[in-house]
């Protein structure tokens, strides 16, 4: 009878991705539009500025940041509204000159102003909790070359977590696309 030998996986860090360099935006956007052709649904490009085309190329939809907006806001209007009727009607109710305790048209300028104040913050935070930060380490930072996406090179990563993904298949498919300039592999980084 034969016997199983176990034998351990070398141990460092595992595979994050695959990432292909462009010199241009046109070669990665139709680089992306190539790839999800192919069936890769788990990527992402790097741009030193924004890419008119890339969310819809990357297929991105996240529709809550606006909800969060709009929640903030109408947070911030109704804190604000109420804060002000219950100071006048409830709390201190002075009638001055014969007016109405509950002077709504008095109260639409600082309504106004907390509705603004409170989506900005919603904008804000709601923008830096959905993107992941403070996140002082990302796996996309172990490729190489990765800081000239800052500076004047496009990057578009396919991670080793899409269905599709073979580390010799993806590598040899991201070699083969037009503009390509470089391909390595990304390391998770994590032991």
């Amino acid at each position: 009878m034969a016997t199983a030998t176990h034998v351990e996986a070398p141990s460092g860090p595992g595979l994050y991705g695959m990432i292909a360099e462009f010199d241009d935006s046109e070669a990665l956007l139709a680089a992306v539009r190539r790839t999800r052709e192919e069936g890769y649904r788990n990527m992402d490009a790097y741009t030193p500025f924004p890419v008119h085309g890339m969310a819809e190329a990357l297929e991105f939809e996240d529709n809550r940041l606006p909800w969060l907006i709009f929640l903030g806001g109408l947070g911030g209007a109704a804190g604000g509204y109420a804060l002000q009727y219950y100071i006048n009607v409830i709390d201190l109710p002075l009638n001055i000159g014969g007016k109405p305790l509950h002077a709504w048209p008095n109260f639409i300028p600082a309504t106004f102003e907390t509705t603004i104040l409170l989506a900005s913050f919603a904008a804000v935070f709601g923008m830096l909790f959905l993107n992941g930060f403070p996140r002082p380490h990302h796996p996309i930072f172990n490729a190489k070359r990765i800081e000239l996406a800052s500076q004047d090179k496009f990057f578009l990563c396919v991670e080793a977590g899409d269905p599709r993904f073979d580390a010799r298949g993806t590598r040899l498919f991201l070699e083969r696309l037009p503009g390509v300039r470089h391909v390595s592999e990304v390391e998770d980084g994590d032991d």
